[in-house]
């Protein structure tokens, strides 16, 4: 039951912060516990539920590691959590740490797929990270309980677990080098592999973008990011332990339900300067609150300085109607801050210097997908979305398909190099050699530099390739979007091949139609924009709503929606009928 005598962590106080410069992870849960800052967790109506300072954290997570070793947990086991934002995956997480055990944080069941469904996800996860035992909340014991059972995992409920004897013991001495945690993508890369970070490259990129965001003394975070994406756990959580800044935090599907919740709660504490989103997010909240004309009396947006975005393809024109949106509750169009990372460095690799909000090129699609230009039609653009400079110490190269460098606007692959590159996929010699040659990791990810900033414009295992001419599946699916009706998400793109043996794009779209002439009508007309767009005539599916995979963090799978549906497994609706 929520208290509405609670005081939040305060975001100042008199022990000096040091930006995330400790030798291991340990030290900074040390640091952070001396002070009198927290985290914050609030419920669906995004009121105070509880209070969890730094120095309480700590306590209960010595408690938990010495409850690790009872259990016979030690140094570089796998210690699998389900992430539910709260106080007791902070614990539990900061525990392993003590223990040198690896935390792997793993995802939670979401709204896009049946049960089924998460068992399986699950039990791949299990059996990629190899756990000693599978900790999770009570209220998903059975599902959790199956996907452990597959891989003959230990599994119990963290609050069975917290019953459990707590005998002192001496617990590990964690060096820079040792690994920290593991983190798994969300799907959109190489799944299932996991990330293994060690505590030097996880302290450098958290020094990064504190240093590059300009973290202040009275900073504050909110954030409704689920706590098993890089974004979330490293941008949201690990980070405000090692820069000692108080957190407020909507679980993700209180957002869900109630996005606008996330404003209010950055309105209500006044300390509340940084929040970060995927796109979709500013989406939905400018959509939800189009049809109010209470902007201004509910909300204060004006303190807000950092409103980074990252974690998908930024896209200007949906950032423009937040902006539109929100201006009467005082936010400010500067306050965007995209960025560009991936887990395979820990979180970012560029941050947008604070201050210069959203900047767009418009670059000529032929240029993009590298063929000549078709001087029969008029040129076409797109608008490429500045993701800022590199964090200290890290490298960006653009390079061709031969490997050689490129200068600044010539499109290529993207590297990088620096302190907070992975170590490497866990137990996956053949996927880290793939990605890492010579302290080089290739991102998979298309883009180019201009005067030391980098611009991404798709990646590169998306491309979609039509007699020999290259099509980024995100600007077929944004033509889609532009027809009543739709929301980003609702499109999937990619090739497929014909019984002629040609490749064609094919579109899945959902279909909340129920009219048969009028499904007919809605088909060619999705046809028609995509060839207007592309010049091509492509493959229209129309699916039942919900049918598009989604990864764990709610983004589209494209290779996934390709796989179920050359599989049979994604049933399109028959218009014959």
């Amino acid at each position: 039951m929520t208290d509405a005598a609670l005081t939040p962590t305060p975001n100042d106080c008199e022990l000096p912060r040091i930006r995330a410069q400790f030798a291991t992870f340990n030290e900074a849960i040390d640091y952070a516990a001396r002070s009198k800052k927290g985290l914050n967790f609030h419920d669906m109506r995004g009121e105070l539920a509880r209070v969890y300072p730094y120095a309480e954290m700590r306590e209960d997570a010595l408690a938990m590691a010495r409850r690790l070793v009872a259990f016979g947990i030690g140094r570089e086991d796998r210690v699998a959590l389900i992430a539910e934002t709260g106080a007791d995956f902070a614990a539990l997480f900061c525990a392993c740490v003590y223990v040198g055990a690896w935390p792997v944080p793993l995802p939670l069941p979401t709204s896009f797929g049946g049960k089924e469904s998460f068992i399986d996800q699950l039990a791949v996860q299990l059996q990629s990270s190899d756990p000693v035992i599978l900790l999770y909340p009570a209220e998903i014991a059975e599902m959790a309980s199956a996907a452990a059972a597959r891989q003959g995992c230990h599994a119990e409920s963290w609050e069975d677990f917290a019953t459990r004897a707590a005998p002192p013991c001496e617990l590990h001495q964690a060096s820079p080098d040792d690994i920290c945690y593991l983190q798994y993508s969300s799907g959109s890369t190489r799944f299932p592999t996991g990330v293994a970070v060690t505590h030097r490259a996880l302290l450098h990129n958290l020094y990064g973008h504190a240093a590059t965001m300009h973290l202040g003394e009275n900073d504050r975070c909110v954030s409704w990011l689920p706590w098993y994406h890089d974004m979330g756990l490293v941008g949201c959580f690990l980070s405000l332990i090692a820069n000692q800044v108080s957190g407020d935090y909507l679980k993700p599907d209180a957002f869900a339900r109630r996005p606008l919740a996330w404003l209010d709660v950055i309105t209500r504490n006044p300390g509340n300067t940084l929040s970060y989103s995927p796109t979709f997010g500013y989406d939905i909240c400018a959509r939800r609150i189009s049809s109010q004309s209470n902007v201004a009396e509910r909300f204060d947006l004006s303190r807000w300085r950092i409103a980074g975005n990252g974690a998908d393809m930024i896209r200007p024109d949906v950032m423009q109607n937040f902006v539109n949106a929100f201006a009467p509750a005082g936010f400010k169009a500067a306050s965007f801050t995209p960025s560009y990372g991936l887990a395979e460095a820990v979180l970012a690799v560029t941050v947008m210097p604070p201050g210069e909000g959203i900047r767009v090129e418009l670059v000529e699609e032929e240029r993009l997908s590298g063929a000549p230009r078709d001087l029969s039609r008029p040129a076409r653009y797109r608008a490429i979305v500045n993701c800022g400079k590199p964090l200290p110490d890290m490298e960006v190269q653009i390079r061709g398909e031969d490997g050689g460098p490129k200068g600044d606007h010539q499109i290529g692959k993207v590297w990088c190099r620096g302190p907070s590159v992975m170590h490497s996929y866990f137990r996956n010699e053949e996927a880290t050699s793939d990605c890492l040659v010579d302290d080089w990791l290739d991102t998979g990810d298309m883009g180019y530099t201009a005067k030391g900033y980098l611009f991404i414009v798709g990646r590169a295992k998306d491309m979609i390739i039509i007699n020999g001419k290259n099509h980024w599946p995100q600007d077929i699916e944004w033509a889609v979007e532009q027809l009543p009706g739709f929301n980003h998400g609702d499109i999937a793109a990619f090739a497929i091949e014909l019984e002629n043996g040609e490749e064609a794009p094919a579109v899945l779209v959902h279909c909340k139609v129920s009219d048969p002439d009028e499904r007919v009508k809605l088909r060619d007309q999705i046809a028609d924009k995509v060839r207007s767009v592309t010049g091509m005539s492509c493959v229209v599916e129309l699916v039942p709503p919900r049918t598009l995979p989604r990864t764990s963090s709610g983004k589209l799978s494209r290779a996934k929606a390709k796989k179920l549906y050359l599989a049979g497994e994604i049933v399109p609706i028959d218009l014959a009928a």
